[in-house]
């Protein structure tokens, strides 16, 4: 089967995927959702426990179970409409898509009360008052208001009301991170400036820190609801009545003050009043693709200088590798060894983990640029000193006895008699590993470049419109991986002369 196939039928598999993804449930899915909640006896919640504390994250004592005020809050209005609550993980900046396609029944998890936000789900009346909060180092006066945070790299949770006030303020470096925790240990590496969090996240990760401190008094002030399809207004209405209920008997001040959260500002919440929504048109990104396209294609770059210099160093110390396993003392053997099975037998994405987070703690920052290439090309070398094995090997030995009784040095035969020769082999599997790292360098989008995938994202989730911007996105993918991938199947031909 060809390269040029396999691609394709790879692109096909993406665009079906993103057509899944853009999908919403079948008529008559929600017709009176409420009761088949009531019938099933749970009612499931999206959230993201990843980092998630103080809203849901696993209990510290008791790992297996999860704690929270959100996860009170979910089971005290499953109480109420008189069903079990269970919780259902979604990555966090995804929970909207994930409601629409009917993965659960409501998204409690810290989701803002905001025009964007109604646009796209119908929202209850708020459960809590957050504001924001800026946290610097201790060792530096940072700013402690907005306008101070001009001009400064900042750092915020993707798809938040933080970052979407600071792209609006303008003259700001932002940086979105998929966790709560991630833009504080980057702060703390002195990567960013500074950090701007809802006050609840950063009450629990911040102000214990000795490292971090809170500048200024909290700001922005909004609301925290809970999302439910537009369809569901059964079920809306249930949840309106609950917490109201919740706001005049205690039952929230008495959540909140267990997690230290109770503040002056929740006092808002008994005289809130909902906004108009305002319907706005429907994006067709394709339509308007003049706009959208030269963002991608900004992303495009970064994906293509990730891949290129990545590969270069998968090819450089995938060699230095082999040739270690193959022809060096057996203690280097060994290392070599452990080092193909270590990186091949464990994720990409805990190894960019560590070498962007762990490296810092030993005094060794890299910026996200080079964390990314050193990630992807140290976890491509061990494929590549595979492809090397297999191609020294295939070499019969009988050539290198011969060139040894000439009296060439080991070097020697390496140079000009073994590597000529198995570079026919490597060459295919080697290209075929370059074209995979195209769509592999997405995952450095965990330690905040913003490559072609990663604006892919941020713009699909602004704009709604996953199945045009994935169009385009899958474009440009098969734009640079077919090239490569034709120019791997002639070289496979060209070099294959022992089977013409």
């Amino acid at each position: 089967m060809s390269n040029a196939w396999r691609l394709s039928r790879g692109s096909f598999s993406f665009l079906v995927f993103v057509l899944l993804l853009a999908s919403r449930p079948p008529p008559g899915f929600c017709a009176d959702h409420l009761q088949t909640i009531q019938a099933r006896g749970e009612l499931l919640w999206g959230a993201d426990a990843e980092g998630g504390a103080p809203y849901v994250y696993p209990d510290p004592q008791k790992p297996e179970q999860m704690a929270g005020f959100e996860f009170d809050l979910a089971n005290a209005l499953a109480a109420r409409i008189g069903v079990k609550a269970k919780m259902v993980q979604n990555q966090w900046d995804q929970l909207l898509p994930a409601l629409d396609r009917g993965n659960f029944d409501i998204i409690l998890n810290g989701l803002e009360i905001t025009a964007d936000n109604r646009q796209h789900a119908a929202m209850s009346r708020p459960y809590y008052v957050y504001a924001q909060q800026i946290v610097t180092r201790t060792d530096t006066m940072g700013p402690s208001d907005l306008d101070g945070l001009k001009g400064k790299t900042v750092g915020v949770l993707a798809s938040s009301a933080a970052q979407r006030l600071l792209q609006r303020l303008g003259a700001v470096d932002v940086k979105s991170y998929p966790g709560n925790v991630e833009s504080l240990l980057d702060l703390k590496a002195r990567r960013i400036d500074v950090v701007v969090l809802d006050l609840p996240i950063a009450l629990y990760y911040a102000k214990p820190d000795p490292a971090l401190k809170f500048s200024g008094e909290p700001f922005s002030p909004g609301y925290y609801g809970v999302a439910v399809r537009k369809e569901d207004l059964s079920l809306l209405a249930a949840i309106n009545q609950a917490l109201e209920q919740f706001i005049r008997d205690g039952t929230l001040e008495r959540i909140y003050r267990r997690h230290g959260l109770w503040d002056d500002r929740q006092a808002a919440l008994a005289a809130y009043q909902p906004e108009a929504v305002v319907q706005r048109k429907s994006i067709s990104t394709l339509r308007e693709w003049p706009k959208y396209l030269p963002l991608l294609l900004r992303g495009a770059l970064t994906t293509v200088a990730l891949s290129v210099l990545g590969m270069a160093v998968a090819v450089v110390t995938g060699l230095v590798v082999v040739l270690a396993r193959l022809y060096g003392p057996p203690l280097m053997r060994w290392l070599a060894q452990a080092y193909v099975e270590v990186v091949r037998g464990t994720p990409l994405l805990i190894q960019l983990f560590m070498i962007y987070y762990g490296l810092p703690q030993i005094g060794l920052r890299l910026n996200a640029f080079l964390a990314g290439i050193l990630g992807l090309g140290l976890n491509y070398a061990a494929n590549e000193a595979e492809n090397y094995r297999a191609g020294i090997q295939s070499i019969p030995k009988g050539q290198t006895e011969a060139a040894q009784a000439l009296g060439m040095t080991q070097a020697q035969i390496l140079r000009r008699i073994v590597l000529p020769q198995a570079l026919r082999f490597v060459i295919p599997p080697v290209t075929n590993d370059f074209i995979a790292m195209f769509k592999d360098s997405s995952i450095v989008s965990v330690i905040t470049l913003v490559e072609l995938t990663k604006v892919y994202g941020e713009l699909a989730t602004s704009t709604y419109d996953y199945i045009g911007l994935g169009l385009m996105t899958a474009g440009i993918y098969f734009a640079l991986s077919y090239p490569a991938s034709i120019f791997a199947s002639r070289l496979e031909r060209r070099l294959a002369y022992d089977r013409r």
